[in-house]
């Protein structure tokens, strides 16, 4: 007697569908906002209006703050930050959940790539010569609260989390690099909105692919009539 086989386990979404329909309109409208702050400054080599503002009051951090922003700015670096993801990697392949695993590589590797791809086409520069917009480090770190948010509250069923972690994570990171003097704020701003503008359409393409490749798998597995 044949056997039908089961239907395999269904695998959580790392974007759930109650949250595209209003996570995608917050993913557009930061990209918007990526691309109007990259048209200001392109080409430019100081800070604006806003950005003397916020740095007068921010940069130049005395001990132990800036012990603190040079710590944050550490995680940020190839180093810190390779060490960070693998360890998330690591937990989410001991979960085994691969689909996190693999989200989270793509999430972060194509936020950082953004970032890096745009400050090339934008041109903006600090410290002499330094390509600055936007900050790579503050999209890093919010890209990563991102995924670890979307992947933590998915297992409990609460999604209220991920915006409380992307402005923690935005905003702390921010800091540490308006303090070191390495970024300006609207750098700041500009890689919070690129992380929080690829990493939902990332989850989006993970969650379909691997979609597609279950039902693909799936369909094969199925006895066909003779």
């Amino acid at each position: 007697m044949t056997q039908t086989p089961l239907p395999p386990t269904p695998v959580p979404a790392v974007l759930p569908p109650s949250l595209r329909g209003w996570l995608g309109p917050v993913a557009v409208f930061a990209g918007l906002v990526v691309v109007a702050l990259g048209v200001r400054y392109a080409g430019g080599g100081g800070p604006g209006r806003v950005d003397a503002r916020i740095g007068a009051a921010v940069d130049g951090v005395q001990p132990p703050w800036r012990s603190v922003a040079l710590v944050l700015d550490s995680l940020g670096e190839p180093v810190g930050a390779t060490a960070l993801v693998v360890a998330v990697v690591t937990g989410c392949l001991l979960l085994r959940r691969p689909r996190a695993a693999v989200f989270t590589v793509v999430a972060v590797g194509v936020t950082v790539g953004a970032a890096t791809l745009l400050k090339h086409l934008v041109g903006r520069t600090i410290h002499d010569g330094n390509l600055s917009y936007p900050s790579g480090h503050t999209a890093f770190a919010t890209a990563l609260a991102l995924v670890l948010a979307l992947l933590g509250a998915g297992r409990q069923g609460r999604y209220g989390l991920w915006p409380a972690a992307a402005l923690v994570a935005g905003t702390v990171m921010g800091w540490a690099q308006v303090a070191l003097g390495a970024h300006y704020p609207t750098d700041a701003l500009a890689g919070w909105c690129t992380a929080l503008s690829v990493v939902p359409a990332t989850a989006w393409l993970v969650d379909r692919t691997a979609d597609r490749q279950t039902r693909r798998k799936t369909d094969a597995d199925r006895p066909h009539p003779h």
